[in-house]
């Protein structure tokens, strides 16, 4: 008699057959990736502002405003491409992109771009 299957989340374990665990620990990794990137643009934003650089004050707010909230959007981003890439890991298909990828660059440019616009207004 086989234990139920309890692990989390039960709509991803519940479909398909077991994938090679190297794949699914590859998958694990990039979801922890995406948690390191989420700390790191969090900590930016926040020392953007609490270290007050010599940076105009308006384009400072706004350059840590924008890490933050993608700091906040990159969990999110990797919790669903964990899912996911689990689901077609475990149906056999062809593996998705990730979807916050390209707003999260263009956001990390943008605050670059305030930041740099700081720089030079100040």
């Amino acid at each position: 008699m086989t234990a139920p299957d309890r692990r989390f989340p039960r709509r991803v374990y519940r479909e398909g057959a077991e994938p090679d665990v190297r794949f699914s620990l590859a998958n694990e990794r990039t979801f922890l990736a995406w948690i390191r990137t989420s700390l790191a643009l969090l900590a930016g934003g926040v020392a953007l502002e609490a270290l007050a650089l010599g940076l105009q004050p308006g384009f400072r707010l706004a350059a840590s405003l924008v890490l933050i909230v993608a700091g906040i959007a990159a969990p999110a981003q990797a919790w669903i491409g964990w899912m996911r890439t689990e689901r077609a890991l475990r149906r056999d298909r062809p593996l998705p992109s990730a979807a916050l990828s390209l707003p999260l660059g263009i956001a990390v440019v943008g605050a670059g771009v305030l930041v740099l616009l700081g720089v030079l207004t100040a």
